[in-house]
């Protein structure tokens, strides 16, 4: 069986760039776990994480993520989608997990507003926090990790199909 292709990694690294193109030159679909959340929710994810909090955003996240049901797909995951348990087990079933890992730096120069990203930030927190609270857990669950500092999007796909072997 052609296992999935799961992508992680913090907001800003490329997630749902990237995972378009590949799925694409793979012949496989693309799922953005993001856009399910906010389909089945109708709402955007700043709402959502606005009118249900953090945790009540979290447990949605974790739902869908754990009950995707796709086959021969890219998945582009959402950056917190890392604190669900039951997501993170069922994503590592039925596909390859792939981190697309950023330094601080870089990431700090493509991200601006976190909060109208629909990010889950906790109250107080900087972006500096939530990179190095998630790092350690990218890494983790991470079966490849794609090092993107200094790489375009074209060189990332190609480190991709290198680590997966298609």
């Amino acid at each position: 069986m052609i296992k999935n292709i799961v992508l992680i990694g913090m907001p800003g690294v490329g997630k749902s760039t990237v995972g378009v193109i590949l799925a694409k030159e793979l012949g496989y679909n693309f799922v953005d776990s993001d856009l399910i959340i906010q389909t089945n929710e109708k709402r955007l994810l700043s709402e959502i994480i606005e009118q249900e909090g953090i945790d009540g955003f979290l447990k949605i996240e974790n739902q869908v993520n754990a009950s995707l049901c796709v086959q021969k797909a890219v998945i582009a995951t959402g950056g917190s989608v890392v604190y669900g348990y039951e997501a993170m087990e069922h994503l590592k079933k039925i596909g390859n997990i792939i981190y697309l890992k950023l330094s601080y730096q870089e990431l700090e120069k493509r991200l601006d507003n976190l909060e109208g990203r629909g990010v889950v930030v906790k109250s107080g927190q900087t972006l500096r926090n939530i990179y190095d609270e998630r790092t350690p857990i990218y890494e983790k669950y991470a079966n490849h990790i794609i090092d993107e500092e200094n790489l375009d999007i074209e060189k990332t796909l190609q480190k991709i199909v290198e680590v997966i072997g298609n």
